[in-house]
Protein backbone atom coordinates (compact mmCIF):
# COMPACT_ATOMS: atom_id res chain seq x y z
CA UNK A 1 0.00 0.00 0.00
CA UNK A 2 1.33 3.42 -0.88
CA UNK A 3 -0.10 6.68 0.45
CA UNK A 4 0.28 9.88 -1.60
CA UNK A 5 0.12 13.02 0.52
CA UNK A 6 -0.07 16.73 -0.26
CA UNK A 7 2.68 19.01 1.03
CA UNK A 8 0.50 19.74 4.08
CA UNK A 9 -0.11 16.02 4.78
CA UNK A 10 -3.60 15.47 3.31
CA UNK A 11 -4.26 12.10 1.70
CA UNK A 12 -4.53 12.61 -2.08
CA UNK A 13 -4.22 8.99 -3.23
CA UNK A 14 -3.87 5.46 -1.94
CA UNK A 15 -2.50 2.76 -4.27
CA UNK A 16 -3.39 -0.89 -3.69
CA UNK A 17 -1.25 -3.12 -5.94
CA UNK A 18 -2.97 -6.03 -7.62
CA UNK A 19 -0.70 -8.44 -5.74
CA UNK A 20 -1.56 -7.06 -2.27
CA UNK A 21 -1.31 -9.71 0.46
CA UNK A 22 -0.24 -7.88 3.65
CA UNK A 23 -3.43 -8.59 5.60
CA UNK A 24 -1.68 -8.63 8.98
CA UNK A 25 -0.82 -4.92 8.72
CA UNK A 26 -4.50 -3.92 8.34
CA UNK A 27 -6.42 -6.15 10.76
CA UNK A 28 -10.22 -6.17 10.91
CA UNK A 29 -12.21 -5.41 14.06
CA UNK A 30 -11.44 -8.34 16.36
CA UNK A 31 -10.20 -6.67 19.54
CA UNK A 32 -13.16 -7.27 21.82
CA UNK A 33 -15.23 -10.28 22.75
CA UNK A 34 -18.29 -8.53 21.26
CA UNK A 35 -16.50 -8.18 17.90
CA UNK A 36 -15.50 -11.86 17.96
CA UNK A 37 -19.09 -12.83 18.81
CA UNK A 38 -20.41 -10.73 15.90
CA UNK A 39 -17.93 -12.44 13.56
CA UNK A 40 -19.17 -15.86 14.65
CA UNK A 41 -22.79 -14.83 14.04
CA UNK A 42 -22.39 -12.90 10.76
CA UNK A 43 -19.97 -15.14 8.88
CA UNK A 44 -19.93 -18.84 8.08
CA UNK A 45 -16.71 -20.86 8.27
CA UNK A 46 -14.57 -17.86 9.31
CA UNK A 47 -12.63 -17.89 12.57
CA UNK A 48 -11.25 -14.74 14.19
CA UNK A 49 -7.72 -15.98 13.57
CA UNK A 50 -8.43 -16.69 9.88
CA UNK A 51 -10.27 -13.38 9.48
CA UNK A 52 -7.15 -11.51 10.63
CA UNK A 53 -5.21 -13.11 7.77
CA UNK A 54 -7.81 -12.79 5.01
CA UNK A 55 -9.43 -9.36 5.51
CA UNK A 56 -7.69 -5.98 5.41
CA UNK A 57 -9.28 -2.58 6.16
CA UNK A 58 -6.99 -0.31 4.12
CA UNK A 59 -8.57 3.12 4.62
CA UNK A 60 -8.97 5.30 7.67
CA UNK A 61 -12.42 4.93 9.27
CA UNK A 62 -13.34 8.59 8.69
CA UNK A 63 -12.93 8.49 4.89
CA UNK A 64 -16.19 8.44 2.89
CA UNK A 65 -14.88 5.67 0.60
CA UNK A 66 -13.70 2.51 2.32
CA UNK A 67 -11.40 -0.09 0.78
CA UNK A 68 -11.41 -3.59 2.20
CA UNK A 69 -9.56 -6.49 0.59
CA UNK A 70 -10.98 -9.97 1.15
CA UNK A 71 -9.28 -13.28 0.36
CA UNK A 72 -11.34 -15.79 2.28
CA UNK A 73 -11.11 -19.55 2.01
CA UNK A 74 -13.43 -21.50 -0.33
CA UNK A 75 -16.73 -22.17 1.40
CA UNK A 76 -16.51 -19.06 3.57
CA UNK A 77 -19.72 -17.03 3.52
CA UNK A 78 -20.84 -13.57 4.53
CA UNK A 79 -24.45 -13.68 5.65
CA UNK A 80 -26.95 -11.34 3.89
CA UNK A 81 -26.64 -7.75 5.07
CA UNK A 82 -26.54 -4.08 4.06
CA UNK A 83 -24.57 -1.06 5.28
CA UNK A 84 -26.01 1.96 7.09
CA UNK A 85 -24.68 5.44 6.42
CA UNK A 86 -24.74 6.82 9.95
CA UNK A 87 -23.58 9.46 10.21
CA UNK A 88 -23.69 10.48 6.53
CA UNK A 89 -20.27 10.73 4.90
CA UNK A 90 -18.70 14.18 5.08
CA UNK A 91 -16.29 15.29 2.39
CA UNK A 92 -15.70 18.57 0.58
CA UNK A 93 -15.39 16.62 -2.67
CA UNK A 94 -16.35 13.19 -3.96
CA UNK A 95 -13.74 10.46 -3.69
CA UNK A 96 -13.12 7.99 -6.51
CA UNK A 97 -11.61 4.56 -6.92
CA UNK A 98 -10.04 3.57 -10.24
CA UNK A 99 -9.42 -0.14 -10.93
CA UNK A 100 -7.23 -1.26 -13.82
CA UNK A 101 -8.80 -4.37 -15.34
CA UNK A 102 -6.29 -4.60 -18.20
CA UNK A 103 -3.42 -2.66 -19.75
CA UNK A 104 -1.70 0.31 -18.14
CA UNK A 105 -2.76 3.80 -17.18
CA UNK A 106 -1.00 6.77 -15.62
CA UNK A 107 -2.88 8.61 -12.91
CA UNK A 108 -1.70 12.11 -12.06
CA UNK A 109 -2.53 13.04 -8.46
CA UNK A 110 -3.23 16.70 -7.65
CA UNK A 111 -4.51 18.69 -4.72
CA UNK A 112 -7.60 20.84 -5.24
CA UNK A 113 -5.16 23.77 -5.42
CA UNK A 114 -3.29 22.24 -8.37
CA UNK A 115 -0.23 20.90 -6.53
CA UNK A 116 1.08 17.88 -8.48
CA UNK A 117 1.68 15.23 -5.81
CA UNK A 118 2.81 12.31 -7.98
CA UNK A 119 2.08 10.25 -11.08
CA UNK A 120 1.14 6.62 -10.49
CA UNK A 121 1.19 3.86 -13.08
CA UNK A 122 -1.62 1.35 -12.71
CA UNK A 123 -1.23 -2.12 -14.15
CA UNK A 124 -3.67 -5.01 -14.28
CA UNK A 125 -5.59 -5.49 -11.00
CA UNK A 126 -4.16 -2.37 -9.30
CA UNK A 127 -6.56 0.12 -7.77
CA UNK A 128 -6.18 3.64 -6.50
CA UNK A 129 -8.31 5.78 -4.22
CA UNK A 130 -8.28 9.42 -5.33
CA UNK A 131 -9.48 12.01 -2.81
CA UNK A 132 -8.79 15.26 -4.70
CA UNK A 133 -7.61 16.14 -8.22
CA UNK A 134 -6.44 13.64 -10.82
CA UNK A 135 -5.69 13.11 -14.48
CA UNK A 136 -5.83 9.88 -16.47
CA UNK A 137 -3.65 8.76 -19.38
CA UNK A 138 -4.36 5.47 -21.14
CA UNK A 139 -0.97 3.94 -22.02
CA UNK A 140 -1.57 0.57 -23.70
CA UNK A 141 -4.09 -0.49 -26.34
CA UNK A 142 -6.91 -2.39 -24.66
CA UNK A 143 -6.49 -0.60 -21.34
CA UNK A 144 -9.70 -0.89 -19.35
CA UNK A 145 -10.40 1.05 -16.16
CA UNK A 146 -13.37 0.83 -13.83
CA UNK A 147 -14.22 4.09 -12.07
CA UNK A 148 -16.19 3.99 -8.82
CA UNK A 149 -17.17 7.26 -7.17
CA UNK A 150 -19.49 8.67 -4.60
CA UNK A 151 -22.92 9.70 -5.82
CA UNK A 152 -25.25 11.14 -6.64
CA UNK A 153 -24.10 12.20 -10.10
CA UNK A 154 -24.87 15.84 -10.99
CA UNK A 155 -27.01 16.78 -14.00
CA UNK A 156 -24.06 17.19 -16.42
CA UNK A 157 -20.41 16.18 -16.78
CA UNK A 158 -19.45 19.85 -16.46
CA UNK A 159 -21.32 20.11 -13.12
CA UNK A 160 -19.59 16.91 -11.96
CA UNK A 161 -16.06 18.34 -11.88
CA UNK A 162 -13.87 21.36 -11.38
CA UNK A 163 -11.16 21.56 -14.03
CA UNK A 164 -7.67 22.26 -12.73
CA UNK A 165 -5.76 24.44 -15.12
CA UNK A 166 -2.35 22.75 -14.99
CA UNK A 167 0.34 23.54 -17.59
CA UNK A 168 1.24 20.45 -19.68
CA UNK A 169 4.23 18.48 -18.43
Amino acid sequence: IRHYLSSDGRLIGLLVPGNFNDYGSFPPFLKTEAERKHLAEAYSKVSAEREANTKAHLTADELPMQIVVLARDPGSKVNPHYHVNDPPAKSANRHQIMICQSGRARIGLYTKDGEHVDTVELTEHDLILMTEGHSIEFVDPGTRLVEIKMGPFPQTDEADKVDLHIPPE
